[in-house]
């Protein structure tokens, strides 16, 4: 295990966090107002009684990219992640099926899958994971007889306080960050890194934003407005009907 320095996590934040801000921006300039009609639930703003073809545009537009950001972001941190564990375990990117990152310690071989958070997936999702898991330890186990490999699915941030499962372990937030890092307190240390030039890019990207909000306001109205008043009906048709 070697000693890890938050010079190095500053170095690799500054050398790859202008990537997420520049995926980030290139979503809200290459976003079409249909796709963000289509993708987001209607109902759910109609229920919500917004009134003003603005407020339902910020509103969707806001919904939308939030999922996207989060998507974008997770990669990054998953980047992170392995990077440091790299340099502390010797760890490195995995070439297995649904396998992020594997490293050893003593008679130990972990193999990782990284998400952001802890509620990532449904039924389905978890059952593709613990497959991953299973071919990636029979494929492993043929040269690595002697060796415990162990799984663990790796959360970036939030809470899981029961982290055995039948299969698997369930690493979260602290424990995660503890577990690639080895340093219990890893998971504070990494977030003043993570603010290199966030105003900066912010301002860059709410310029933008705000271009986008009006653009897409003027485009809605003309389609999806009459007499100020917006026309749910057509726009539920435009987003579920038979087409």
């Amino acid at each position: 295990m070697n000693k890890l320095e938050i010079s190095d996590v500053t170095g690799y934040v500054k050398k790859n966090i202008g990537t997420f801000h520049e995926r980030r921006l290139k979503k809200l300039i290459d976003l079409k107002l249909e796709t963000i009609l289509k993708r987001k639930n209607p109902y759910l703003f109609k229920a919500k009684n917004i009134q003003t073809s603005n407020d339902l545009v910020r509103s969707l537009l806001d919904a939308y990219l939030s999922s996207q950001e989060e998507a974008i972001f997770g990669e990054f941190l998953e980047g992170l992640a392995i990077f440091i564990n790299e340099k502390v375990y010797q760890g490195y990117k995995s070439s297995a099926e649904g396998i992020d990152l594997e490293f050893g310690t003593c008679d130990v071989h972990y193999i990782v899958t990284i998400k952001s958070g802890p509620n990532w997936g449904n039924s389905g999702q978890i059952k593709k994971m613990l497959d991953n898991f299973r071919k990636a330890k029979r494929i492993l186990g043929t040269r690595m007889n002697r060796t415990k490999i162990v799984a663990v699915n790796g959360c970036c941030y939030g809470i899981d306080n029961r982290p055995e499962k039948e299969e698997y372990s369930k690493l979260c937030g602290q424990r995660f960050w503890e577990f690639v890092s080895g340093d219990e307190m890893f998971y504070t240390k990494i977030i003043e890194p993570l603010g290199h030039r966030a105003k900066e890019r912010n301002t860059e990207f709410l310029d933008k934003y705000f271009q986008i909000i009006n653009k897409f306001t003027f485009e809605f109205s003309k389609e999806f407005s009459e007499d100020g008043k917006i026309l749910w009906e057509k726009l539920v048709r435009f987003n579920s009907g038979k087409g």
